[in-house]
């Protein structure tokens, strides 16, 4: 059954900004996204963490609204209102009907176009943010993430901590803060693109009353490509009842040619309940209750991570079954019905998440940012249905090699030992 043909707009204007707009006739929802094409690898050490710090203080209040009317208004219109920051983006958005869309727009603009960064909100945020980074430094899940991905991208921005770390955060003063501000929300740095029940001509106009008067000035960001270092690092942590296991190898940056068989690979090897290292080491050895794998492509760069929860007793064993299933991907050919199975999850997965206005609105972004142009579901699912067995087997030769392999272990690892044989595939 063909998919309708999306009704994708784009514009420019005059001073650089990109509005990207997807008409959805059929919803009475729509959602606008700000994107700037800047996250957090493009920040200098000293101030890591200060592009997060931007995206909460925003939201601390404007030229013509306080924090708490920023609120009132959201939801005296029904909105949802979030923010996020990435490694490559910062993106603040909002959710409302349709018939709110000026409103909504008028206050995101005034978010991204006005902040005043109290200097007094500036201190108290800073005790928020200590507050968050200390959280995630209690759950092991995401720290043995963090412990693995700073070793993998060791000493480049990318493995830095999107939140930054408590020593750069105390830094954070105004003019810090006001002079990252400037060098980022540059017109040439922005996407807004929006979704839903909405008409090009009417929200290019609103954006352009918005948006127009700022100056063109280009920030010449964009790090320089990373270099991988595959390294076994062993975290002692003794109050954690388990062992977290990351291991990763390096793959391809998100818009090389053969990602649509990343894909497969991924969702293959543990992308759901049937993947291979599910069924292999939760379901039929009983060693992990969460394990999974996961793709992390990036401009330059990307990496292909499983993570595994796991007792001191069966750590080895983890590391040897999940060693072993990257050696069975490079050495015997994927059968034709798992690989329907895999291509079957994941396309139904990606039409799934196009469903709503604000997936739409941030695959809009996300094309614009590092495709050339905009890929249909139809296109999609056709690139991913040409993936054959020999590409997965070609794709795991390059990817899964003894060297390439970096692991992250974080628990009470009393004589736990992973050397380089143990990772042999």
């Amino acid at each position: 059954m063909p998919q309708e043909a999306r009704n994708i707009r784009r514009q420019v204007l005059p001073n650089g900004l990109i509005i990207i707009t997807e008409q959805m006739a059929h919803i009475r929802s729509a959602s606008i996204g700000v994107w700037l094409q800047t996250g957090s690898r493009d920040e200098a050490p000293e101030w890591n963490g200060i592009s997060h710090f931007i995206e909460h203080m925003v939201f601390k209040g404007t030229r013509h609204r306080t924090a708490e009317e920023i609120a009132r208004q959201v939801d005296s219109i029904g909105g949802n209102m979030d923010a996020f920051t990435a490694k490559e983006c910062i993106c603040f958005n909002v959710k409302v009907l349709d018939e709110h869309v000026p409103t909504a727009l008028d206050i995101l603009s005034d978010l991204v176009l006005n902040p005043v960064f109290d200097a007094a909100d500036i201190a108290r945020e800073r005790g928020v943010i200590m507050e968050e980074i200390k959280m995630d430094e209690d759950n092991p899940d995401y720290l043995v993430h963090e412990i693995f991905t700073q070793n993998f991208w060791k000493d480049h921005p990318l493995g830095k901590p999107i939140l930054g770390t408590k020593e750069t955060v105390k830094r954070f003063e105004r003019e810090a803060v006001l002079d990252a501000y400037a060098h980022r929300f540059a017109p040439g740095n922005i996407i807004v693109s929006a979704a839903g029940n909405l008409n090009h001509e009417a929200f290019v106009k609103l954006v352009t009353d918005h948006f127009e008067h700022m100056k063109p000035m280009t920030n010449g960001f964009h790090s320089s490509t990373p270099k991988i270092v595959s390294r076994i690092v062993l975290r002692n942590k003794k109050a954690l009842e388990q062992v977290q296991l990351c291991l990763g190898v390096p793959c391809h940056p998100i818009a090389h040619e053969r990602r649509h068989a990343g894909y497969v690979l991924n969702t293959l090897l543990g992308g759901g309940m049937s993947s291979r290292l599910f069924q292999n080491i939760r379901e039929r050895q009983g060693l992990a209750y969460s394990i999974y794998s996961d793709l992390n492509p990036y401009r330059d760069t990307g990496c292909l991570a499983v993570y595994a929860g796991t007792s001191l007793s069966s750590a080895a064993k983890v590391v040897q079954s999940v060693v072993s299933e990257f050696r069975k991907l490079k050495n015997e050919p994927v059968s034709e019905e798992e690989l329907r199975r895999s291509k079957a999850q994941l396309k139904g997965s990606l039409m799934l998440s196009l469903e709503s206005s604000t997936a739409r609105m941030s695959n809009l972004a996300r094309q614009e940012m590092y495709f050339d142009r905009y890929y249909d579901l139809d296109e999609l699912i056709a690139r991913i249905e040409a993936v054959s067995s020999e590409d997965l087997t070609a794709l795991a030769n390059e990817f899964f090699k003894t060297e390439s392999v970096a692991v992250a272990a974080l628990g009470n690892l009393n004589g736990l030992k992973i050397t380089r044989e143990h990772l042999a595939c």
